[in-house]
């Protein structure tokens, strides 16, 4: 049976791939021909020629992804300074612009494809048993092929920075710069004390969505769950809502779009693509950074900072390039023949991820009267119909955000719901693996053509949704190890998920809970009912049992595409610590680490808007150390 399904998997999938591309090749030149708005020609980000390259800068800032566009955006105000930053990838692509098409970057060349090393606790229906985990290698970096949504975390993880020995870092200063980096457009909020108008990154509601979506709200409402005023960046974080977007006009408004645009032509600002830093350079005695050697055109140059070095490469390859040159754990730096400048024991570790388990699937009866299905399946929206809906209407299923319609935010038992610092988030999507015959979904989430047939063919192309529970504030702690002196090797990436068992214990009543969404009269109107064959992967257990869920969890876990905490903010007391609260690395003078890497620990929520913020306070640090105050300049 296996063998058969895997068959009919294999072959339509590769049946699908050919009227798919046709498609997106349409969708592509139609924007092109009657989309000006996306094509934006007169504002795209252009890299100057490298016969152009200033010997030296004020400031290099290492990766243009959510925090290095912000920071350059920021730092090249002063046009007193120079500002260089170097970028891996190139511009985005305009297909990149539509919210619906976000999945279909991951394992491209804009992505840099990274994976988890092999583990039999997670990740089991995978490929090879390994975590695929996408990051952006484009100008935007993972503002450019994520998701969208804008969720800034919770005071409380903010204030509890502050209570690890960080000044400057709780929720009452952070809140500044969420603001300072905010165009709320959403209605409503046009006075609201949390939210900032007229900066760099608009924040809309998606603009096209399901009849599933009001299902879903119905659903929480029943289990008197809904936000009390939809807005989990405002006063309360805990209850269920449609998301808020980092969109423009429907489409997607990445650091690139909102930071580097309406920049990157002056002066003093000058942008390389395609340069792939190769290492930090550091003078041995003095221990200071001189500057970066990168590749640009299969040729090596070297750039010489004034003021500073400012890594913004991500979680990742930030603290990567720290350890390629010099800085880092000695017993990791020595063996590959690295000579060690700073020895830094916790560099690369510290690492947390958001969780999730995107397995559990629920098919219902959705045939409206007019025979449209109330969820998405692919092959009735990837169409020529709905090329021209979005070219010359400006809706419809190109604008959707089908992953989550509707999110939520909820405390399990294990964690005091008064407290309002929820140890869940889930999202409800209006799709599944089955709703587009394994073209998108199956292939980002790496999960093999036998458990797929296995699994999900024998609901192929019905009405289907999923509610994926993601674990919030894990207690696991995973590590970067360094392979290669060679920058261009991926470090092997040790995950350990579920390290700790209270966080499986947590996973467990998030899939209860949403399980639970499912047999509210809503759902149950609809006939909700779980794909049993899932069941296939753990037979022996009792069916909807915890250990049932927690097969699920160990079978279909998925990055929520949020690495961060390795290059660790802390004060001198933590011998695992990186970087200061002003975001200089320990015992290098003229080298900062400014992204996600340098968080404590994760926030409750989505990471791309607490990156840009940590972009906006290191940027006003940096300015207030060398003694600069601006004035005037973006709110």
């Amino acid at each position: 049976m296996t063998v058969v399904n895997t068959f009919v998997t294999t072959w339509r999938f590769l049946l699908t791939i050919v009227p798919s591309a046709l498609v997106i090749l349409s969708l592509n030149k139609g924007i092109k021909d009657y989309r000006p708005d996306i094509v934006d020609e007169a504002h795209r980000v252009r890299s100057i020629y490298i016969s152009h390259l200033r010997p030296s800068y004020d400031f290099i800032i290492v990766g243009g992804g959510s925090a290095g566009c912000a920071l350059a955006a920021r730092l090249s105000e002063n046009p007193a300074w120079t500002v260089l930053l170097l970028e891996a990838g190139g511009d985005e692509p305009l297909l990149m612009d539509l919210p619906q098409m976000y999945p279909v970057f991951q394992r491209t060349p804009w992505d840099w494809k990274y994976l988890t090393e092999r583990s039999d606790r997670y990740c089991l229906a995978m490929e090879d048993q390994q975590c695929f985990w996408p990051r952006g290698k484009v100008l935007g970096g993972c503002s450019s092929i994520n998701a969208m949504m804008y969720v800034r975390g919770n005071r409380r993880d903010y204030d509890r920075w502050a209570q690890l020995g960080n000044p400057g870092w709780d929720y009452n200063n952070v809140l500044h710069y969420f603001r300072k980096s905010e165009d709320m457009r959403v209605p409503g909020y046009e006075r609201s004390q949390y939210h900032g108008h007229g900066g760099p990154i608009s924040v809309e509601r998606f603009r096209s969505t399901t009849p599933l979506r009001q299902v879903f709200m119905d659903a929480a409402s029943q289990l008197g769950l809904t936000h009390p005023d939809g807005d989990f960046n405002g006063r309360t974080q805990s209850g269920f809502a449609p998301p808020h977007g980092t969109l423009r006009d429907g489409l997607r408004c990445s650091a690139n779009k909102g930071y580097m645009r309406r920049s990157w032509q002056r002066p003093n600002l000058d942008i390389v693509l395609k340069a792939f830093v190769e290492r930090v350079d550091i003078e041995p005695q003095t221990k200071r950074a001189l500057g970066v050697t990168f590749e640009h055109d299969l040729l090596q140059h070297r750039v010489l900072a004034g003021k500073e070095v400012l890594l913004a490469a991500g979680a990742l390859a930030s603290p990567q390039l720290l350890m390629v040159s010099g800085v880092g754990p000695a017993d990791q730096l020595q063996p590959l023949g690295i000579g060690v400048i700073q020895h830094l024991p916790g560099v690369g570790g510290n690492l947390q991820d958001h969780i999730s388990t995107s397995g559990a699937i629920y098919t219902f009866d959705g045939r409206q009267p007019d025979g449209t299905h109330m969820s998405l399946i692919m092959p009735e929206q990837l169409n020529t119909d709905s090329v021209d809906e979005f070219l010359h209407q400006k809706r419809g299923f190109f604008y959707a955000m089908p992953v989550s319609e509707v999110m939520g935010f909820a405390s399990t038992r294990y964690q005091p719901a008064h407290e309002d610092w929820p140890d869940v988030q889930l999202f409800m999507g209006s799709y599944s693996y089955g709703s587009d015959g394994g073209l998108i979904g199956r292939r980002g989430a790496a999960i093999t053509l036998d458990n797929y047939a296995n699994t999900y063919e024998p609901m192929m192309y019905q009405d289907s949704f999923v509610i994926a529970p993601l674990l919030m504030r894990p207690r696991s702690r995973g590590y970067l190890q360094l392979c290669s002196s060679d920058a261009r090797i991926h470090p092997r990436i040790h995950a350990n998920y579920y390290d700790d068992p209270l966080d499986m214990a947590v996973m467990v009543e998030g899939l209860k809970l949403a399980h639970r969404l499912t047999q509210t009269a809503a759902m149950q109107r609809l006939n909700a009912t779980m794909n049993i064959y899932e069941w296939r992967n753990c037979p022996e257990v009792e069916y909807l049992s915890d250990a049932f869920w927690e097969c699920l969890a160990r079978f279909y876990s998925q990055t929520i595409y949020h690495p961060v905490g390795t290059c660790k903010m802390a004060p001198a007391h933590d011998p695992f610590g990186v970087v200061d609260p002003r975001l200089r690395v320990r015992g290098i003078r003229g080298l900062r680490v400014i992204d996600a890497s340098i968080m404590p620990t994760i926030p409750t929520g989505n990471t791309n808007a607490p990156t840009m913020m940590i972009a906006e306070r290191g940027a006003d640090i940096i300015k207030q150390d060398w003694h600069h105050y601006p004035h005037g300049g973006w709110r």
